[in-house]
């Protein structure tokens, strides 16, 4: 290791990776349950899919960290360039995206921004609309679309964890 390679290192490590305070420190057993949460809602799934999934999330939240660590996770997974770059207008990437992911980012979406629907709350969200979920049924098996929203609703608390806590994007390494 050079010694310019060495500093480097070691900056990244010395870097703080939130702004605010780390959960996994000042509320263990909170962070112990999302880390359940998190892998309980992966089994069985398509690890691609998953990352795209929490990639559009997290663009959606604005979560800096969660989109750092989830390119990085969709390379490692053997995710093209082109297909992590046009996620933020998937559905004009016409070819890139196969109906079953179209059917996930659409729910994804649809979760995530609770928009749907004509009965609006006091706070101006809704619902998931019937037609988006019911696109996701047609792709998805019962117990997998019960796996996918689970997914959707971990990485959705996990960017409000992240932007709430000012996590610092850059420090995330994949790992294996």
């Amino acid at each position: 290791m050079t010694t310019e390679n060495s500093t480097a290192t070691t900056a990244a490590a010395a870097k703080p990776t939130h702004g605010r305070f780390n959960l996994a420190e000042a509320a263990p057993a909170v962070y112990k349950a999302m880390i359940g949460l998190e892998i309980a809602s992966r089994q069985g799934m398509d690890p691609a899919l998953l990352e795209l999934v929490k990639i559009r999330v997290s663009q959606i939240n604005h979560c800096a960290f969660c989109i750092d660590m989830h390119t990085k996770d969709a390379r490692k997974a053997g995710e093209s360039e082109d297909r992590i770059y046009l996620l933020n207008a998937w559905e004009e990437a016409t070819g890139y995206y196969t109906e079953k992911e179209q059917a996930a980012l659409a729910l994804a979406e649809a979760i995530t921004v609770l928009t749907g629907g004509t009965s609006q709350t006091k706070f101006g969200g809704g619902f998931v609309p019937d037609a988006v979920y019911e696109r996701a049924a047609r792709h998805f098996e019962e117990k997998e679309l019960a796996q996918l929203i689970a997914a959707i609703i971990a990485i959705n608390s996990w960017n409000r964890i992240s932007v709430t806590t000012r996590a610092i994007p850059g420090s995330y390494q994949p790992q294996g």
